[in-house]
């Protein structure tokens, strides 16, 4: 039987008077570094056995356990290339926010991979444009998979940068499910997150971020520098249990059959049905969540259902009964174009600033990635979509940053 080794730390606490944090005062498993509770700063007890465990799982010589989520992997990740002297980055145009911001604050440049957008989704980069981004930078991070369901060209990724003597990082924030599969990013990486609450069943912002060879020093030093010093013991416990969970064959298939069923986009990632609802996206999502039901997100183009291994067959089929005849409408995207507009920086609502250009990457959270670049011409279809999403990013009270002009 597989061994939880949080968990059985946190079974075993006896009632105790509490003087310490945190200060809801009540036992339980959520508690501090205590004598028999291990410090996730300096593991040598439960701690340190799990993360050894999920090393082994994950296929890395050094895992670390984060309750910040993927992004914190992200800032680790970034902060031990910049401490090894890299200074530019090969990032996609359209990764997560966190990149971005992590390059910001850690005075890295990233040099943007070319992407093109199909039905709405940006299509994971070529290795052509890989190889191009490449060769002006000094390492290459690329998402693995996408939120969407879709890899990139990993063994090309792992080619260009074998031979070119430069590491490759891989956000596998959605991927964590596919631990000891073809495609999961520890099969090409250097370094790599999982982000384990998403795909499999831990607490939100489980996460877990790993290296192999030389570069366990350094990310060592990242995850100490970003990660909490007061981690959530729930979601430790979450993260070990999630990582052991057994894979469920039976669900995947069904996943398969429902996205037949559905006309889902081929991806490859039975995790995510994506449905190219169009227009009526808003709708469908309504409509499910008017029936108890709900979907991770609309994008005013998709509706994207996320599953796990811990989903019933029930829940799938009655997705199935619900969606497989409801309407759909045309798919929208303009194909984004740029301008080099500077100068001062206004704010303003979404219908009046299509025709600008955008100075402020922003989008919808999630899947929070940008909808517009800096340098984008707002298009009338990205200020209706930003206009009508629930929450977004890069918005200031709703209004995109653009630059004035003349």
């Amino acid at each position: 039987m597989t061994r939880l080794y949080i968990t059985d730390m946190l079974r075993a606490q006896g009632r105790h008077i509490s003087f310490h944090t945190p200060g809801h005062k009540r036992r339980g498993a959520d508690i501090t570094e205590l004598s028999y509770s291990d410090d996730l700063s300096d593991p040598k007890g439960v701690l340190a056995l799990a993360e050894a465990d999920a090393a082994r799982i994950l296929g890395a010589d050094r895992s670390f356990f984060l309750t910040d989520g993927s992004t914190c992997g992200v800032y680790a990740m970034l902060y031990a290339l910049r401490a090894e002297g890299v200074r530019r980055i090969a990032v996609p145009a359209y990764a997560h926010r966190s990149v971005a911001n992590a390059c910001e604050v850690l005075g890295l440049s990233p040099v943007l991979i070319a992407q093109d957008a199909a039905a709405g989704i940006p299509r994971q980069p070529t290795a052509e444009a890989m190889e191009a981004a490449l060769r002006g930078a000094d390492a290459l991070l690329l998402t693995s998979p996408d939120y969407y369901g879709f890899f990139p060209d990993l063994a090309a990724a792992r080619a260009l940068c074998t031979a070119a003597g430069k590491p490759l990082l891989l956000d596998g924030a959605h991927g964590s499910h596919l631990h000891g599969e073809a495609l999961h990013a520890s099969r090409f990486a250097d370094m790599w997150v999982d982000g384990v609450h998403k795909s499999l069943p831990a607490m939100t912002q489980g996460a877990v971020v790993s290296a192999k060879g030389a570069w366990a020093a350094p990310l060592a030093a990242g995850a100490a520098h970003f990660r909490t010093s007061s981690p959530s013991y729930p979601i430790l416990a979450s993260i070990e249990y999630a990582l052991k969970f057994p894979k469920n064959a039976r669900l995947e298939r069904l996943a398969a059959w429902a996205k037949q069923q559905l006309g889902a986009l081929p991806n490859d990632d039975w995790t995510k049905i994506v449905l190219p609802f169009g227009e009526c996206a808003d709708a469908a999502q309504r409509f499910l969540e008017r029936r108890g039901v709900y979907a991770e997100f609309s994008d005013g183009n998709v509706l994207l259902c996320y599953l796990s291994p811990a989903n019933k067959a029930r829940e799938v089929k009655k997705l199935v009964r619900l969606l497989r005849d409801f309407p759909r409408g045309e798919m929208r995207f303009a194909a984004q174009t740029s301008d080099m507009a500077g100068g001062n920086v206004v704010l303003l609502p979404p219908e009046a600033a299509v025709g600008k250009v955008c100075a402020r990457a922003c989008g919808m959270v999630p899947p929070c990635i940008p909808l517009l670049l800096a340098g984008n011409v707002v298009t009338a279809d990205a200020a209706a979509r930003l206009a009508r999403a629930r929450h977004t990013f890069g918005l200031t009270d709703g209004k995109i940053s653009v630059f004035a002009g003349e």
